[in-house]
């Protein structure tokens, strides 16, 4: 839902999302936002242009770069829009997928009884698979 909060400076906006202004100011030259302009040609943040911020800050928490989010708001066809969600899910999937491997090796290390980690037959076959992954099957044969 949309707030009713209107008519901001770019400092308030800033200051409520925890930005400098510089990043605003870089994602309006990126066509990500359009604040109005009023007097002296400041720029004035309406409802719309919050919830843009707030639509713009959870994208970029979800890993999107801000070209993605660009191409999300430009979308007409929301096939474009769902394709565009679904490469970046598969590859979301694969950096939680990361992210778990490593919570489980400093979950491990965390809890292992050899007085040096480098020690650990655990910690070591690790380290053996990073240097010689599985090989992925080749397509070609």
């Amino acid at each position: 839902m949309k707030s009713s909060t209107a008519d901001l400076s770019i400092g308030e906006v800033a200051q409520r999302f925890g930005l400098a202004t510089h990043v605003l100011r870089h994602w309006e030259s990126m066509g990500l936002l359009a604040p109005a302009r009023a007097t002296a040609s400041r720029r004035r943040y309406g409802s719309d242009d919050i919830y843009r911020v707030a639509v713009i800050l959870r994208a970029k928490e979800a890993g999107f770069g801000l070209e993605d989010i660009r191409e999300l708001f430009d979308a007409r066809d929301p096939a474009a829009r769902t394709g565009l969600l679904r490469r970046h899910r598969t590859e979301l999937a694969a950096r939680i997928a990361a992210a778990q491997t490593s919570l489980e090796l400093i979950d491990c290390a965390l809890d292992c009884d050899h007085e040096d980690i480098v020690s650990c037959p655990h910690f070591q076959a690790a380290v053996t698979a990073r240097i010689n992954p599985p090989s992925a099957p080749n397509a070609l044969t």
